[in-house]
């Protein structure tokens, strides 16, 4: 399965899915002018990909900061993939944050009580 890189910019994060591996990294800053356009190929990507799904599937979220726009679009990538965990596949969600950066582990956590995808929070200093 062909990748899916989007370099980042100051206001869109570092997109690169790896379609052969199954790893995927969305990194920087989420703040487009329109999050659903910025979204739309991520979300289009994720439906090819859940037809043909690796055996494995890890996500790492290394975001520095997100709007409210992009975190109703993160909800719905992360509903992409419970629709591969629910079949039995393996999927884990690494949630990077900062040791002083409360609202982003608080973001994290609030994903983790709505999608039912394993997370690992991992604090960096």
């Amino acid at each position: 399965m062909n990748s899916l890189i989007i370099e980042g910019s100051p206001k869109t994060p570092n997109i690169n899915f790896d379609g052969d591996e199954g790893s995927f990294l969305i990194s920087g800053r989420s703040i487009p002018e329109n999050s659903l356009d910025f979204y739309k190929p991520i979300i289009e990507w994720l439906d090819t990909y859940i037809n043909e799904p690796k055996e494995a599937t890890i996500v790492n979220i290394r975001l520095e900061y997100f709007n409210t726009s992009s975190s109703k679009c993160l909800l719905d990538v992360f509903k992409k993939l419970e629709v591969i965990f629910k079949r039995g596949q393996k999927v884990g969600i690494n949630w990077y944050y900062e040791a002083d950066d409360e609202d982003m582990l608080e973001a994290g956590e609030d994903y983790q009580s709505i999608i039912k995808i394993p997370f690992t929070m991992i604090e960096e200093e």
